[in-house]
């Protein structure tokens, strides 16, 4: 983030921590909320216990200050502190509750962390966080490294660096840390602890303020299911699979190992009884730190679930609508054919292509067959003296079938039915009988006919005949009708 004006100015009206550094009643609102909230690490509370711990700070403070030091009660209070316009409490409903709840924002904990680095420290450690850094720069050049060369030439060293320690270590020289040395170092452990369950409680927002998009979303959808789940879906991956997402899901992977739980508890019990940092009076809750992560954590994987669960929710809700739509859509036909059982309509009602689905499997089909090849006999051909007319060679005819069933179609496209007749004389015929046959043949293969036995129609071409003279050939059939 850039510090400059426009900055800083638009952070000043609208950011929340320094909304509540700017208010007037700045040091109730953070010595209350830190004491409630972040020093016993407490995520919800119920809005009569948060209002009765006000309630008894607010006495002791007018006791002390006087009857008009703070005049409205502790529930209004909590509730101006909640409201959009202030934004340092968050204040909600429980599924399982009618009761308000109340909890912290990431921003009221950062000023409230931000207060606390004020004020005067007896001691600044240096040389932990120095050390820290060092760690923090060798593990990155360690883990980015693709030389494998390099790679086992460091490993070499820290070994050797290892066995020499242990030498030191076999001759009795052991080098203990001082007590300026544990100070500083606790201190710094202390401050990282405290940062990482600010770090979860704004974790923990985001993955809210998804669950509120998506609740809001869910109520406006007009859409079809699968294009909402994939804009949901996807601003979840997008989270998951952030740096923070991965990050707190290593961490929450690393702490869920019972093995590690151990060795922190181990770790935390010998670091405690150790006299100079009994001598700064640690916080008894130092010793269950890590407990304090592992609720935070699940806190931040709750959230995730009841996002997951108004998902599940939306998809059931959808599921029934659709059923109980259906459900409508067939009594409406049920009382429709109720209504004309007594007296049915004339005429066609309603015309369905086909009943079912006609399978053709790819295995189904027959495979090539190779044709009869044919035996020509090995013989001299002798030169023939026969007198054969040739002009049949000359006078093949081919009809072409697909033109004749365009023909049809397109009659079909006008008419649900159309007679053989009015086709013909649309379409003359070209190849006489030959293509009165091939319409025939058409209407039993690919269209369906009806033939009307009792009508008879006369159907006249003209033909040419051998010797060039035109005349006029009539066929008498039963009516034949092609039907869409």
């Amino acid at each position: 983030m850039s510090i400059d004006y426009a900055t800083l100015d638009v952070l000043r009206t609208h950011h929340p921590a320094w909304r509540l550094l700017h208010s007037p009643h700045a040091p109730l609102i953070a010595s209350f909320l830190h004491r409630v909230f972040v020093a016993p690490n407490v995520r919800v509370m119920a809005a009569a216990d948060l209002a009765e711990a006000l309630e008894d700070e607010l006495y002791a403070l007018r006791d002390r200050l006087g009857a008009e030091a703070f005049p409205k009660a502790a529930l209004d209070y909590l509730n101006d502190w909640a409201s959009p316009e202030k934004g340092w409490l968050r204040k909600f409903y429980r599924r399982d509750s009618d009761e308000p709840q109340f909890d912290l924002t990431p921003a009221t904990e950062k000023a409230i962390a931000w207060l606390g680095t004020l004020t005067e420290r007896s001691f600044v450690g240096t040389e932990s966080r120095l050390l820290t850094l060092f760690e923090l720069l060798k593990q990155m050049s360690e883990g980015s490294e693709t030389d494998s060369a390099k790679r086992i030439a460091e490993l070499n060293k820290r070994r050797d660096d290892i066995d020499a320690e242990i030498a030191r270590v076999l001759t009795g020289n052991m080098p203990m840390l001082d007590d300026t040395a544990l100070k500083d170092r606790f201190q710094q452990f202390m401050q990282l602890a405290r940062e990482l369950l600010t770090d979860f409680r704004e974790v923990e927002h985001n993955f809210r303020l998804l669950d509120r998009r998506v609740r809001e979303r869910i109520a406006l959808w007009k859409g079809a299911k699968g294009e909402l789940l994939e804009q949901i879906m996807g601003e979840r991956d997008v989270i998951a699979d952030s740096d923070q997402g991965r990050s707190f899901r290593a961490f929450w992977d690393f702490l869920m190992s019972s093995r590690r739980q151990e060795e922190l508890s181990e770790l935390l019990t010998r670091v405690l009884s150790l006299s100079p940092i009994e001598a700064l009076n640690p916080d008894a809750r130092t010793r269950r730190i890590h407990y304090d992560w592992l609720e935070a954590g699940e806190h931040t994987q709750r959230t995730v679930a009841q996002l997951s669960q108004q998902l599940r929710r939306f998809l059931d809700d959808k599921a029934w609508l659709e059923n109980r739509r259906i459900m409508d859509i067939l009594r409406g036909i049920e009382s429709k054919a109720l209504t004309f059982r007594d007296t049915p309509p004339t005429g066609e009602v309603i015309s369905i292509a086909d009943t079912a689905v006609e399978a053709e499997l790819p295995l189904e089909r027959p495979l090539y067959a190779a044709t009869v090849k044919p035996v020509i006999a090995n013989s001299d051909l002798e030169a023939g003296d026969a007198d054969v007319d040739v002009t049949a060679l000359y006078s093949q005819v081919t009809i072409d079938s697909s033109q004749l069933a365009r023909h049809i179609r397109h009659a079909l496209q006008e008419r649900s039915q159309v007679t053989l007749r009015d086709l013909i004389e649309t379409q003359p015929l070209r190849q006489g009988l030959a293509e009165l046959v091939a319409y025939l043949q058409l209407g039993s293969e690919m269209f369906k006919t009806v033939v009307d036995e009792d009508a008879h129609e006369l159907i006249t071409w003209q033909s040419v005949g051998a010797n060039g003279v035109i005349s006029c050939k009539r066929a008498r059939l039963p009516r034949v009708i092609f039907v869409r």
